[in-house]
């Protein structure tokens, strides 16, 4: 598969999850399972397969992921934020931290990205400050995989400000 391919099927993937976590936030008494029975129609496996584990990924450990936006991102405790913002921060902090399935600079290009689509005119600067800020204080975060501030320079305003 070629570079620019499997580039375009993550995006895809990311895309489809992002969609799934803002609609498992919402509908408190969906489960995983029932939101990729409304989204998978024909999908490319490797799309779908990748978009289940982030989703999956991300959902079953929110409440850390929760935690780390409460500990790094003074001021915006997730249940405030717009919840495609919360959704792209859930995606991208399981995807690269929790996960290890992504280089953090791709992740966080990836959310910031969404977050302009599907969110406010404010939310891929929101999205870009908040994870700039906990990346850079992760404790355990791969320089290598352009972590922590050895590899990670948010451009963006930080949310604070």
């Amino acid at each position: 598969m070629s570079r620019g391919v499997f580039t375009q099927k993550r995006h895809r993937s990311r895309e489809m999850a992002l969609q799934m976590l803002y609609a498992l936030d919402l509908r408190e008494s969906q489960t995983p399972e029932q939101a990729f029975e409304l989204f998978f129609d024909d999908e490319d496996p490797d799309i779908e397969q990748y978009a289940r584990e982030l989703t999956s990924g991300a959902w079953g450990r929110r409440q850390e992921i929760d935690d780390l936006i409460r500990e790094h991102v003074t001021g915006w405790r997730p249940e405030r934020m717009v919840a495609v913002d919360r959704a792209a921060l859930r995606m991208c902090l399981f995807e690269c931290i929790l996960g290890k399935l992504a280089p953090v600079p791709v992740a966080i290009s990836e959310a910031v990205e969404l977050a302009k689509v599907f969110g406010t005119d404010d939310s891929g600067k929101f999205v870009n400050g908040a994870l700039g800020r906990i990346v850079r204080n992760f404790p355990g975060s791969d320089p290598a995989e352009g972590g922590d501030s050895h590899g990670y320079e948010s451009h963006a305003e930080d949310p604070d400000s």
